[in-house]
């Protein structure tokens, strides 16, 4: 039922999202129209199927780094474009099988690892801009490659003459507005969303600089430019390359693991802030999700997610129900229509300032003390998982995050799944092998190993009481043990412990 309440959010939440909207598509290196489209179908399309009421959909900053990597690898827009259909086939299949559960089995030190190593790169490509610096494509490389000679240090002789000092004083001036109205004791200054408030500042910055002729006035290259009719400019995927390069393929399925992941994540955090305690069925948003991807692909946009950003306003805006959402994006489809001339006013550097402060969220400092202080379990995947990403990319980066925490879970299993005690009775050392509740395969060289260290002439009772599940290799090597344990003059007891047939004893 719709709510009063709704219209006001939903206004509040197209505030939100438009300088975000066009943001994120500068960060992507994708057509600045491709964002607000992509803001248009996560409104209107994906509030329709979604079973969440307050999560909002819309280019996310998350996935900037690997949809610019993207669009550079396949050599054009449209290319990139058949890769976001994919990931939107991709994203439906998972929502239909119902494995929408499986984001649940990312451990949460590679997810915020891959966070803040998003975060990092995504401040290192906003400098250029805001610095209004007229050659920014060099920042379009991997971030390590920023830092050799062909990019960064190739352009510093000349670096002050790029500088463009308007550009630095709206950047200056949008960060320290963006700072203060974040301040939780500066609430009450809170009339209009952070990110519209930096916008209308830098629109007016620019004006007075114009219009007095200073020499620090943008240039019409540092200014947003979308069409006035978007529509007409609107680029459609090349269908007939989409079995010409598997690179399309692999960067699809990549774009949808890692907008499922981002979405699921926000949608468990908005549940969360749900005052009526509503879950979202995550196997139905996954469909939504992947719909509005399909669409996004199909009508030239730029992929989304559900955002924590634009879904924390629409809360905070007294949101009940996902008309808000659908009033979002409606609002977005008329900024579009009607006033064109007025987006195209916004300086990239008010921009690039919203982009840098989201950076920085996505890698606080506190996020890595958090980390450092739960200890080496967490965050050796967590640190190893930013290094990789920046040194490679984010597929190398999250695969190796996860086998190090594979790694210590593993390690963790060999610990837990038995233990052994040494006792000293009548001039005998007597031991004790406890097993716990599983004891897999995994455990099999360090049972074998413990089993080979009891010395001669002693007394060994294997516990298998409490057992619920035990391989067939740890029976095969208990059995193996008697024999050698005969040899060595070692009493051995079993306790709830099945004797197998081996290879050894079937000889």
């Amino acid at each position: 039922m719709f709510k009063r309440h709704d219209l006001a959010a939903g206004l509040t939440v197209f505030l939100v999202a438009l300088p975000l909207c066009l943001g994120v598509a500068l960060a992507s290196g994708a057509p600045l129209y491709s964002g607000i489209l992509s803001g248009i179908i996560g409104g209107i399309v994906v509030s329709v199927i979604s079973g969440s009421q307050l999560a909002v959909s819309g280019p996310a900053a998350g996935l900037t780094t690997l949809v610019s990597a993207a669009i550079i690898s396949l050599g054009n827009f449209e290319t990139f474009l058949l890769a976001v259909m994919i990931a939107g086939v991709f994203q439906v299949l998972l929502g239909v099988l119902r494995l929408g559960v499986f984001a649940s089995y990312f451990p949460s030190s590679v997810i915020k690892g891959m966070m803040a190593a998003i975060g990092i790169i995504l401040i290192s490509k906003q400098i250029p801009l805001a610095l209004g610096y007229n050659q920014p494509d060099f920042w379009t490389s991997g971030f390590v490659q920023i830092f050799t000679s062909d990019n960064f240090l190739g352009n510093l002789v000349q670096f002050n003459s790029h500088i463009t000092r308007g550009a630095v004083l709206i950047s200056f001036i949008s960060l320290a507005i963006l700072i203060f109205l974040k301040q939780p004791k500066n609430k009450k200054f809170n009339i209009l969303p952070a990110s519209l408030v930096v916008v209308i500042v830098g629109i007016a910055i620019n004006y007075a600089l114009t219009y007095f002729g200073s020499s620090y006035a943008l240039k019409t290259t540092q200014l947003v430019k979308i069409p006035d009719n978007i529509f007409a400019e609107i680029k459609f995927p090349s269908f007939s390359k989409i079995l010409s390069n598997y690179e399309i393929w692999k960067d699809g399925i990549l774009i949808g693991i890692l907008a499922t992941l981002e979405t699921l994540l926000c949608v468990e955090a908005m549940d969360k802030l749900d005052k009526h305690n509503r879950i979202t069925p995550v196997n139905r948003e996954l469909v939504a999700q992947g719909v509005g991807n399909f669409f996004c692909g199909l009508l030239g946009a730029i992929p989304i997610t559900a955002v924590v950003v634009r879904g924390s306003a629409n809360i905070q805006a007294g949101a009940k129900t996902k008309v808000s959402a659908f009033v979002h994006g409606v609002f977005l489809l008329l900024s579009v229509l009607l006033v064109p001339f007025l987006i195209n006013l916004i300086p990239y550097a008010s921009l690039s300032a919203i982009l840098i402060l989201t950076g920085f969220g996505l890698t606080k400092i506190r996020i890595y003390k958090s980390l450092f202080k739960i200890g080496w379990k967490q965050f050796i995947p967590f640190i190893a998982t930013i290094i990789i990403i920046l040194a490679t990319d984010l597929l190398i980066g999250v695969s190796i995050g996860l086998l190090i925490s594979i790694y210590y879970i593993i390690k963790e299993n060999f610990k837990e799944s038995y233990d052994l005690e040494k006792t000293h009775h009548q001039g005998l050392d007597h031991f004790t092998l406890k097993l716990h509740s599983s004891v897999t395969f995994l455990n099999k060289v360090e049972i074998k190993n413990t089993l080979d260290q009891v010395p001669p002439y002693s007394e060994l009772t294997i516990d298998g009481s409490t057992v619920h599940f035990i391989d067939h290799d740890i029976l095969e090597i208990i059995s193996d043990f008697i024999t050698k344990a005969h040899d060595r003059h070692i009493q051995l007891e079993l306790i709830n412990i099945e004797i197998v047939e081996t290879a050894a004893s079937s000889h």
